[in-house]
């Protein structure tokens, strides 16, 4: 018999560090540090301390790291422990508070009829009457170098793993609407061809911009609110019965991407970056303009049409795409009109 391979050797060491007592005790049970500290009980007592979940370091962080240790993308925390009952106690604990303040503060439209194109004209409507921040127009028009470069860093707890959240809808979907999705998550992924895959695109951006692409190296320097916009999405595709939301969060984000990647790419250029930089914003402003009719009325609108129940998720993903992109923007744009970065301070060491 032939001896299995040796298991590769797993790093022991992350780029960043907790923000709390909560995030200081799931990191140790992650990393195999764990000193028998009771976070569910960490976790409840968060919860009903915080004036703000979505803006709360300590339990955006967890469930950074929560969600992180199903996706694999922190090869730093222990495989055997993704389905580990005590840390799911735990993420269960924040992921309803974090869902009952979302339901509680996203406004979302009344529901129309339960039809491809009721749906996706819905969808349409509700994408043009969002007045966030644009912080798209900045970039183009006023950004320094520096602000640019914070952008990518902004961007980077999601973007190095795009497409990714989404992706869990898809063995949860059927007939029309999977089909759409895979279609969509194709592109996403490069069609087959790896160098065109989004994620990558993006971290030959973060490189060409002098920046560091390994993921995780940014954490420390990135807001709640910011990680809020990334574990939003998580805990939609994680979790079966909301199926409705991550396609609804989907339809959104296809459908307010294409312009604004047109308005980096421009501000990019402006500044004079190495192209590699905005080539990743050139890729998204046709591929999203096709995407957004997909998953508008192909995925939204065929999956309401199927499935009527969906419905009212389908919309609430989609408002809450749009409103906590929003915040998370504002968040930026007001630090720099103030004079002061938009990044996290870190921690005296």
């Amino acid at each position: 018999m032939t001896a299995s391979a040796p298991a590769p050797a797993r790093a022991t060491s992350l780029a960043f560090g907790d923000r709390g007592p909560l995030s200081r005790a799931v990191l140790a049970h992650l990393t195999g540090a764990h000193d028998g500290t009771d976070h569910t009980s960490l976790a409840e007592a968060a919860v009903a301390a915080s004036a703000d979940i979505v803006r709360d370091d300590d339990i955006q962080l967890t469930l950074f790291v929560l969600y992180a240790s199903a996706y694999g993308s922190l090869p730093e925390l222990d495989p055997e422990l993704e389905w580990d009952p005590a840390l799911l106690a735990t993420r269960r604990t924040l992921e309803r508070a974090f869902e009952d303040t979302l339901r509680r503060t996203v406004p979302v439209p009344a529901a129309p009829e339960a039809t491809v194109d009721a749906v996706g004209r819905a969808l349409f409507e509700l994408a043009a009457a969002d007045a966030g921040p644009s912080l798209s127009r900045y970039i183009a028009k006023k950004a320094t170098e520096d602000q640019a470069r914070e952008m990518l860093m902004q961007r980077s707890a999601y973007t190095l793993r795009e497409a990714d959240p989404h992706s869990w809808a898809i063995p949860r979907l059927e007939g029309r609407a999977k089909a759409a999705l895979v279609e969509i998550q194709s592109d996403e992924y490069g069609g087959g061809r790896p160098q065109r895959v989004h994620a990558e695109l993006f971290a030959r951006a973060m490189r060409a911009a002098g920046l560091d692409a390994t993921y995780g190296a940014y954490i420390d320097d990135l807001p709640a609110i910011t990680l809020a916009s990334f574990t939003m999405m998580s805990l939609f595709g994680l979790n079966r019965r909301l199926v409705g939301a991550i396609v609804g969060h989907l339809a959104a984000y296809e459908m307010t991407s294409s312009i604004p990647c047109r308005l980096y790419a421009d501000g990019l250029r402006r500044l004079g970056f190495d192209p590699d930089v905005s080539a990743y914003f050139d890729e998204h402003v046709e591929a999203d303009a096709v995407h957004e009719q997909i998953a508008a009325r192909d995925l939204a609108g065929s999956l309401a049409e199927d499935h009527p129940e969906l419905l009212p998720d389908i919309l609430f993903g989609a408002a809450a795409c749009l409103t906590v992109d929003g915040w998370a923007g504002a968040h930026v744009l007001e630090s720099w009109s103030a004079g002061e970065s938009s990044l996290r301070a870190r921690a005296a060491s």
